[in-house]
């Protein structure tokens, strides 16, 4: 059945005003006064929801549009997913422009789920060579809800770092005479972090152009943060084939790129968000492979693919502002708010009954309405679930359980009770069990599994 395409165009808005930094010449004057998007739908009965964004490369001076961007239309399609290339501005002296446009990009696309039937949850962002370092660039920089959810990589620009990254695209986007700190800042290799999504990188080992090490470097950097990836090296090829016939590697290329695209599943669009907030225990620390049974990740897998379940635990964290490290000073709160959650689980307190930070016992209980507050605020109004923290096999002047139990729990009962909200007691349910604690504080994988029920019997009641 001949394959039907739906192309759309849409200006996009000006979303940053950035610093100026000295224009460089075009080798190929490419102007684009209004950038633009086409978009490319698959058959009705075909659609998964997914799309990808394309941003095509050119060296920040001009656009291969064609084999790395519209030419790919074909491929998705028939998959089901929906192919959506950006014509960006050039920098031409100000490096925002690009990226707004990107970022405009994705904002669109998500905002546009409901009309063209794509998830909002499972959108991409593809880049080759210098669009490959605006879509890292993306996937590295961007705000939650600009952030792509995957992305595909072809031989990118990732380094602004002068050894080896290609100085065409270096030069267009930074100027010739870049600091050390903008080149850091763009070098998408150091920007990695666990929120950084999953990556398909693909490059020739003959590129001459980028090389290689551009890639590979990204691959462990999103490998010690422990952010799934892949990386494909092809024996030659050199660079800028996109989806041409003359790769002598596109069938191989095209299969392990369809591969990895049915490895991963995201959440329906229309998944309820329940986002568990607290310090290590929900972070997961100690154990071993966290990202599968971390309390989190084993109630994600209980409540089932009607929900989406995201952990936003930071080792360490107290509930008072006045403490070492205050939960509500980390990125990962203003993530979580972003999440816009159906479900919010607080689970703090236990780093709070050090006595360094119990003797700003007097505002706990303000600064857990201020959280409380927080998310009461959010558009969906959220149900809210405080838990009390989980038994402590320890007192002192470290992590104090008789602090816990007799002052802290009470001070979480009060505010639940406050405004009406439920309680999930992880203490009672972690009594009684020393051995799942195997340094008095963490539960192992069979302790988290025990949180995760009882936290999944408080949510299905």
């Amino acid at each position: 059945m001949k394959q039907k395409f739906s192309t759309i165009f849409f200006l996009l808005l000006l979303l940053l005003a950035g610093s100026r930094v000295v224009a460089q010449n075009a080798p190929k004057p490419f102007d684009i006064e209004q950038p633009s998007l086409r978009v490319f739908l698959p058959a009705p009965e075909l659609a998964t929801g997914r799309a990808v964004v394309a941003c095509p490369g050119g060296g920040y001076s001009h656009l291969a549009v064609d084999h790395e961007g519209y030419d790919w239309a074909p491929y998705f399609n028939k998959q089901g997913i929906a192919l959506i290339v950006l014509k960006y501005r050039m920098p031409k002296g100000d490096r925002t422009l690009p990226i707004s446009d990107a970022e405009a990009a994705m904002k669109i696309v998500r905002d546009s789920a409901d009309v063209w039937n794509l998830n909002p949850n499972d959108i991409g962002i593809m880049g080759s060579s210098a669009g490959g370092h605006l879509a890292s660039t993306i996937a590295t920089h961007a705000k939650p809800e600009l952030r792509p959810n995957f992305q595909i990589l072809f031989y990118p620009v990732i380094t602004m770092d002068k050894s080896y990254t290609h100085m065409g695209s270096h030069n267009n986007l930074l100027g010739q005479d870049a600091s050390a700190e903008l080149e850091a800042e763009y070098s998408n290799e150091k920007q990695v972090t666990k929120d950084t999504p999953r990556a398909f990188i693909v490059y020739s080992d003959d590129d001459k152009a980028v090389p290689p090490a551009n890639g590979v470097n990204y691959y462990l950097a999103l490998n010690k943060h422990k952010v799934p990836a892949v990386l494909h090296i092809y024996p030659s090829g050199g660079h800028g084939w996109g989806i041409r016939e003359n790769f002598l590697y596109k069938n191989e290329m095209l299969n392990e790129l369809t591969s990895w695209l049915n490895s991963f599943k995201v959440p329906h669009k229309d998944a309820i968000r329940v986002a568990c907030i607290g310090n290590s225990i929900t972070y997961g620390a100690r154990i071993k492979n966290r990202n599968r049974d971390s309390y989190p990740a084993v109630l994600g897998r209980m409540m089932g693919g009607a929900y989406w379940v995201k952990n936003f635990g930071v080792s360490a964290r107290t509930l008072l502002n006045k403490g070492d490290h205050p939960y509500m000073n980390e990125k990962a709160y203003q993530d979580a708010l972003a999440f816009n959650p159906n479900i919010v689980v607080i689970k703090l307190g236990t780093n709070d009954s050090k006595s360094f930070n119990w003797k700003y016992k007097a505002d706990f209980t303000k600064d857990l309405q201020t959280m409380v507050d927080a998310f009461k605020a959010l558009p969906v109004q959220p149900k809210i679930y405080l838990c009390y923290p989980s038994k402590a096999y320890q007192t002192g002047d470290n992590i104090n359980d008789d602090i816990i139990s007799k002052e802290i729990i009470p001070m979480i009962r009060k505010v639940a009770k406050k405004n009406n909200l439920s309680v999930i007691d992880l203490h009672t349910a972690m009594d009684g069990m020393p051995q799942l604690f195997p340094d008095k504080i963490h539960p192992n994988e069979a302790g988290a599994e025990i949180m995760a029920k009882a936290v999944y019997q408080a949510l299905k009641k």
